[in-house]
């Protein structure tokens, strides 16, 4: 009898996951599960729909019933898994309890609450999925300003979606320069002379304290004493992975349900990727680990242990007004940044005292070099053998 797998989640990693483990086991039991509508959509699509002029029903690729019918899988939806009983190898619902074999934790990350004072009745979105991207786009004007907090890769991305469709921006962020922990001081200049340049203000060096309404919208009050008035505003202060039922069933935790190579937890039948997982000490929230994360998975789940596998994977940061790829040094105190280039062509490399190559950025048309340089970089897990 086959073994019946469920996957909690049907964002990128569920799906993906889905998806590669079908293609090699054609007539296992699979099951979705998930407290949304399980429209698939590829979130890293959100924050530059706008400007591609995309509804967010035009981002939705396919509904519950259409990833169900190609799948060959049951996708439930609207549920709400209250326990993972790992003794028993069950799901508690409140309406009853499905028995897994092999269980797939892909349950991703939430926004961090909004650092500030929120005094408005529904003026201060969070982006973190379709249906809150819906709300966002919903309650935006055709005209007026927007407030981005938060100057790390969300809100840069979305201050330029917003600023190249015709919105005004007020980016506020504590850090001298935007983006800052993905790439150093030139870089981060450049980001920050050409979103100004499309119109964006930028408030480096300060906190949100409050938001307030405002007539028609809102009005912030910075930790400088200055006021910004908006039509509504967008909080992008970072995520929190979603450890609560691996913590509640026992696992390990440590920022991010802790995994092995082979994606594994501290429960042999429970394995974890994506957003939510922390795998041999990496928390990699970009769409290239969990790919490997997911095709991995779907081998090991299939009845062939495979280890992941992660080599350098840079990650693209899709700020039309100033092209980046970067990959941040894993520890900033272990050597130098050498820079070279002008204008938007930049190119910076990361060596440690024995001069081998951790971290780089490229922006313009310094991106081409991207492929040599991640192949000069030693990869961060190595693993060709299979166990």
């Amino acid at each position: 009898m086959q073994e019946h797998v469920v996957i909690i989640g049907t964002g990128l990693a569920g799906y993906t996951t889905a998806r590669e483990f079908r293609a090699l086991a054609p007539e296992a039991r699979l099951t979705l599960v998930t407290s949304d509508d399980g429209v698939s959509y590829s979130k890293p699509m959100l924050s530059s729909a706008l400007r591609k002029g995309q509804s967010a029903a035009e981002l939705g690729q396919a509904g519950a019933d259409a990833m169900a019918e190609s799948l060959q899988a049951d996708v439930l939806t609207g549920v709400d898994v209250r326990a993972i009983e790992a003794q028993t190898r069950q799901l508690v619902f409140d309406d009853g309890q499905l028995e897994y074999d092999q269980l797939v934790l892909a349950t991703g990350a939430e926004p961090l609450s909004p650092p500030f004072a929120d005094r408005t009745r529904g003026s201060v979105f969070q982006v973190n999925n379709l249906q809150q991207y819906k709300g966002f786009r919903d309650a935006l004007d055709q005209e007026g300003r927007v407030l981005i907090v938060g100057g790390g890769l969300i809100g840069c991305e979305f201050a330029n979606d917003l600023a190249e469709s015709g919105y005004g921006v007020d980016l506020v962020y504590p850090e001298d320069l935007p983006l800052s922990a993905l790439i150093p001081g030139p870089a981060g200049q450049g980001l920050a002379d050409a979103l100004q340049r499309l119109g964006v203000r930028l408030h480096p060096g300060r906190t949100v304290e409050s938001v307030d309404p405002h007539g028609e919208g809102i009005q912030a009050h910075l930790s400088d004493g200055t006021g910004l008035r908006a039509r509504l505003a967008l909080s992008a202060v970072g995520l929190r992975p979603r450890t609560g039922l691996a913590e509640e069933a026992g696992l390990e935790v440590d920022r991010g349900i802790v995994a092995d190579r082979f994606l594994a937890t501290s429960d042999d039948n429970i394995y974890a990727l994506g957003d939510c997982a922390r795998v041999e000490g990496y928390s990699l929230c970009y769409v290239a680990p969990l790919t490997n994360s997911a095709r991995s998975l779907a081998k090991t789940l299939a009845g062939e242990r495979t280890p992941v596998h992660y080599p350098v994977m840079p990650v693209t940061v899709k700020t039309s007004c100033f092209r980046i790829v970067a990959w941040f040094p894993e520890d900033p105190s272990r050597g130098q940044w050498q820079h070279d280039g002008s204008g938007a062509d930049l190119r910076g490399e990361f060596r440690d005292g024995e001069g081998v190559l951790q971290g780089f950025y490229l922006t313009g048309k310094r991106i081409r070099e991207r492929m040599a340089l991640s192949r000069e970089m030693p990869p961060l897990i190595a693993s060709n053998e299979k166990a």
